[in-house]
């Protein structure tokens, strides 16, 4: 099987687009279907360095999302700091610390309006459940939400 070298995406946020605009961002591990970031101790490294972030101002973190080979997040950057820098600074920084080896690039998406925000909390939330490791959502402990 022939495989096609993935694209280097830009993440360069427009500058019409708001400050504080909420971007849908997808992190996968370079390995997958290994349970690699919901190690309870890999796992509370990462929302401390996710919870870090959000208090520095580094991102604003809507809701944030480990499964075990890939996270879900909800982020807000400032225009100063930049989507591709704040997310490629936090990966760098949590391999270094959590032996993590991520994927290379990540997936963005802008949110448009306030449905699509309760779509994707409801999709990133239900996440655990779709994957059969949670019955209910309230009960995965692997999220960060201030």
């Amino acid at each position: 099987m022939r495989f096609v070298p993935r694209k280097k995406l830009p993440h360069k946020v427009p500058p019409w687009v708001a400050d504080g605009a909420i971007f849908f961002i997808t992190l996968h591990c370079a390995v997958r279907d290994r349970p690699q970031l919901t190690l309870q101790s890999t796992a509370e490294r990462l929302l401390e360095s996710v919870a870090h972030y959000h208090g520095t101002g580094r991102w604003f973190a809507r809701l944030f999302l480990l499964m075990p080979d890939h996270a879900h997040a909800l982020l807000a950057f400032p225009q100063a700091e930049g989507m591709r820098r704040a997310v490629s600074d936090w990966k760098r920084f949590t391999a270094r610390h959590t032996k993590v080896v991520w994927q290379r690039d990540f997936f963005d998406h802008r949110l448009r309006n306030d449905e699509s925000l309760q779509l994707k909390s409801a999709y990133i939330r239900d996440n655990p459940v779709r994957e059969n490791l949670v019955t209910n959502a309230a009960d995965w402990p692997w999220v960060f939400e201030p």
